[in-house]
Order: C-alpha cells, then sequence, then structure tokens
C-alpha cells in the first residue's frame, strides 16, 4: 500500500459554508485571482474574489485543485475552519488506501490525528472535515463496487474525527468517473449509480484556478513515475553498474583516505553531469524531458553517484546546489538517480531522492518536495533527513534558514586551501570513521545491498553530524507531474505495487496540516 501521508501546501483561503446537507443548501467559497505568496500548485488560490461550491459535485470537481493533482488509491481528509460562517477550507492530508480492510480502522485514527493536530499547532483547531476515498475499479468490478465495499472506511473516517470532536460533514466515494456521498440521507435525491464527474477544466472552481495561473499536474500515478526506478534489460544493465561499482568503490569508502578520494569523484562527476544536463537541448513535456536526461547519463556514471552519495557528508555538499542556475540540473540529476536504483539497490534511492525533495523546496515547489521526500521515507523509513525535512516542509517552515546553513558551509570550505573541506568533514574518533551499513559486493548470501553510509546530516545519534543543519535543528524543534510509462524499461504500475509492498506496517503520520 501508498503509506506515506502528503500535506497539500499551507492553509488555503477556500471557504465553505453549510453543514453538507444535500438539498444544494451546502455553500463553499474558493477565491481566485493572483496569490500574494507566489503558490504554484493550485492549493492557494488567494486574492478578492470567491468561488461558491454549494453541491457534493462541486466538492468533487474541486478535489484536484485542493491538492494540485488528482489522487489515487487515496484518502483524503480536508479541513473545514469557521463552519458557523463561511467554513474556511484549512489543511489536506493524504494517505493511500491499505490493501487490507483489518489496517482501515487505524490508517483513519492516524489521519485524523495527524490532521486534526497538526491545525492545533497552528491555533486553528478544524471544526469539521470533508473526506474523500478516490479508487478506481479493478478487474470485474464497477465504480458502485468499490464505492460498496468502501463504505466501511468511510464510517471508520467519520467515526475517528467523531472521537476528536471533529465532524465529517461530507464523506465521497470518486470512482470510474463518478462519484457517491456516503453521508446522503437516503431519500431519493442520490442515484445508486451516483453522479457523473464534469469534464476536467469546465468547472467554476477550475476556471478561477486558471485565471490565477495555477494548473492541476496530472494524476499522482504520473507525478510519481518520475522517480520510480525502471524495470527490464535497461534495468539489468543498471544493476550489473551498480553491482560492479560496489565492489569497486565500498572498499574504498571504508578507508580513511580513499573515503576522501571517492567524496571528491563523486562531486566532480556530478558538477560535470550537472553542466551536461543544462547544456542539453530543452524539449516540450515532462516525459519527454526525462527521456532525453536519462540518456545523457550512462549506467556507470549513475551507479558511481549512487554510491558515492550513500556517503553522508558527500550528499551534504551537493544539497549545496539548491538555488540559482544550479538547481534545475542538479534537480534532474537526482531525479534521475532515483530512477536508475533498480532492483535490490531500492533503498539506495533514499539518498538522491531526499536531494531532489530538497531542491524542489528550494525552490518552491512544495508538492515535488513532499511527494519526493515521502519516497525517500518508503525506500528507508529511518532516513534522518528525508525525515527532518519533510515534517519541516508540512509544518511550513521557511527553507531559508536551511539554505543558509549550507551556504556558510559552502563558503568555509572555500577558505580552506587546497581540500574543498573534504578533509575537515570527515569524522573523527573510532566510531565515526566506519560507515554504519556497507553495500555487499556480488556473492555474498543476502542479495539486498546495504548501502554505505557515513556521517552527515541524518546521521545517528553520536555520530558527527553537519555543523550547519545540525545546529539548525536544535533551533528548530517541531512536532513532527508527469505522465509516465514507456521510459526505458519502466513499469511503474508494477513498481508501485512493490514500493507499497516495502513500505507497509511503516505509516507515518508527517503528512499533516500545512
Amino acid at each position: 500500500m501508498t503509506n506515506h501521508s502528503e500535506a497539500a501546501g499551507t492553509s488555503g483561503d477556500s471557504d465553505i459554508s453549510g453543514r453538507g446537507r444535500h438539498g444544494g443548501d451546502s455553500a463553499g467559497h474558493a477565491p481566485s485571482g493572483r496569490s500574494g505568496r507566489g503558490a504554484h500548485d493550485g492549493r492557494d488560490l488567494t486574492g478578492q474574489h470567491q468561488v461558491t461550491l454549494r453541491t457534493p459535485a462541486e466538492l468533487a470537481d474541486a478535489l484536484p485543485y485542493l491538492l494540485g493533482y488528482r489522487p489515487e488509491d487515496s484518502i483524503v481528509l480536508v479541513a473545514l475552519h469557521d463552519g458557523e460562517r463561511r467554513g474556511r477550507f484549512g489543511g489536506r492530508a493524504r494517505l493511500g488506501i491499505p490493501a487490507h480492510a483489518d489496517d482501515w480502522p487505524s490508517v483513519a485514527d492516524q489521519l485524523a490525528q495527524g490532521l486534526v493536530k497538526g491545525s492545533e499547532r497552528r491555533g486553528a483547531r478544524p471544526e469539521s472535515m470533508v473526506a474523500y476515498l478516490c479508487q478506481e475499479p479493478g478487474t470485474g468490478e464497477s465504480g458502485r463496487d468499490v464505492m460498496e465495499r468502501l463504505r466501511p472506511l468511510a464510517q471508520f473516517l467519520r467515526t475517528a474525527c467523531g472521537r476528536l470532536d471533529v465532524p465529517v460533514i461530507e464523506a465521497l466515494c470518486i470512482s470510474d468517473g463518478r462519484f457517491w456521498s456516503y453521508c446522503c440521507p437516503g431519500q431519493g435525491c442520490c442515484s445508486s449509480e451516483g453522479h457523473p464527474m464534469g469534464l476536467p477544466g469546465t468547472s467554476v472552481l477550475a476556471a478561477a484556478a486558471t485565471y490565477a495561473g495555477l494548473q492541476v499536474r496530472g494524476s499522482l500515478r504520473e507525478f510519481t513515475a518520475r522517480f520510480i526506478p525502471w524495470e527490464g534489460a535497461a534495468a539489468r544493465d543498471q544493476q550489473t553498474a551498480l553491482d560492479t561499482a560496489s565492489m569497486a568503490l565500498v572498499p574504498r569508502i571504508l578507508d580513511g583516505e580513499g573515503r576522501a578520494e571517492v567524496a571528491e569523484e563523486t562531486l566532480g562527476l556530478a558538477r560535470q553531469i550537472v553542466k551536461r544536463f543544462a547544456d542539453a537541448p530543452p524539449v516540450s513535456g515532462t516525459r519527454p524531458a526525462d527521456l532525453r536526461d536519462d540518456g545523457l547519463l550512462e549506467p556507470d556514471e549513475a551507479a558511481t553517484l549512487i554510491l558515492g552519495l550513500q556517503d553522508r557528508t558527500t550528499r551534504d555538499r551537493a544539497a549545496e546546489w539548491m538555488e540559482g542556475d544550479e538547481a534545475g540540473p542538479a534537480l534532474r540529476l537526482w531525479r534521475a538517480l532515483a530512477r536508475r536504483c533498480v532492483g535490490p539497490y531500492g533503498e539506495h534511492a533514499a539518498a538522491p531522492l531526499t536531494l531532489a525533495g530538497w531542491v524542489a523546496w528550494s525552490t518552491g515547489d512544495e508538492l515535488e518536495a513532499r511527494e519526493a521526500l515521502a519516497m525517500a521515507l518508503g525506500a528507508d523509513p529511518d532516513y534522518l533527513f528525508a525525515r527532518l525535512l519533510h515534517q519541516a516542509c508540512n509544518e511550513g517552515l521557511d527553507p531559508e534558514s536551511i539554505r543558509r546553513c549550507l551556504r556558510a558551509e559552502r563558503t568555509g570550505r572555500s577558505g580552506v586551501e587546497g581540500v574543498e573541506g573534504v578533509e575537515g568533514d570527515q569524522p573523527t574518533g573510532p566510531d565515526r570513521s566506519t560507515p554504519r551499513d556497507v553495500a555487499e559486493p556480488p556473492g555474498t548470501p543476502n542479495r539486498r545491498r546495504r548501502r554505505a553510509r557515513t556521517a552527515g546530516i541524518g546521521a545517528p545519534r553520536g555520530s558527527g553530524r553537519h555543523p550547519g543543519v545540525g545546529s539548525l535543528r536544535r533551533r528548530r524543534p517541531t512536532d513532527e507531474a508527469a505522465p509516465g510509462g514507456e521510459g526505458p524499461g519502466r513499469a511503474p504500475e508494477a513498481a508501485s505495487e512493490r514500493a507499497r509492498a516495502r513500505r507497509k506496517g511503516g505509516r507515518r503520520a508527517v503528512g499533516e496540516e500545512t
């Protein structure tokens, strides 16, 4: 199952009034106009004009604009405030629908508590909720079958929110281009076959979003396809390159002097490829752009970078490419490396996914940042750098404070003659010179490679942390789009199923209201 959660940006100024009755007297308002905060993902529609959402149909049509994408296999909760007046939309939280119904009660509790607690930390406890269940029919199923199968889950959500004294005023199931309301009193106002969804882009809210310069960035599956590892013949070639690079690099990383050399080689190669990406001619469309980048990166180069970035100090230095002309090509490289973490190297994707999430957040794309960081936690739930960034992004913190720390580190190294800070970055002491986990060469009994981890951001307690971000963490105690499918050997749906299986049992409530 997809067991990462995500919040949908800052609390918007969208509004909804009424109590969700089906007589057409439930009204909501979604403001339109240019956002003073530079929103880019269709979730912060601030301005002078408001759009009134009066019916369950309009609430169903609004969901992609509340999230910035079309959710799939998802539970979505949307907080409502000021219910006695306008009913302003608040935070949003999403979790994948568990495959096993036994997990539904705990997931409902987790999502409700996460969203309510996140709202309370911001001083605005929700007064009510709107719940959405989004899933397409399986083989032999109809949309109505999906609605009936998920009815107990809807009830668990209503019960979980009710225990927190935050009632669900509307619960919708969206499937097969139709929607059903679980709150319908059953007095003939709703058809058992559901109601058809409006054509994309034809609702009043869609017009307001267009006026504001916002857009829905495809489906969740299309969005995450930019990070899903390859499969097929191309994946086998990449795995061979990773096996070869592992045998060559891991012994050097375990050696004190060799580790510094590997760090310099990794960063030097990364700079070359970032420049190569920057010089490549532009193409139209995200999928063609990803294919272009895949063609610019050789398997052995990708393998060297993936393994080199398992060193945390090296990864922290790569995180400095977070702004200006460096950021765009660097983000493309981190995406491309995530797609190359194939087969038993899936856990190695935590490093490039975290870097992708960080650069996306630093450059203002919170939607991609949350998805990449959530996928990093799916690859490795204990990856502390991803956890801290995901938490900070969900808390609505300003990434500028992290940028300042990384800039200071970069400036400090530039004053150290001849070493670029690598030797100075190395941990000292007997418990800091050896990586915690080491990638095993082929032929070992366990075929799952463990990546080499060394000190840096997100190191375990007692190891050498990156001085800049370590101090940032002490200053900030917190609580906690792209079409895909036909890339080199890619099978996004199958890969997604495996990712769901890997992440099962690792659910977390970090995707709270923002």
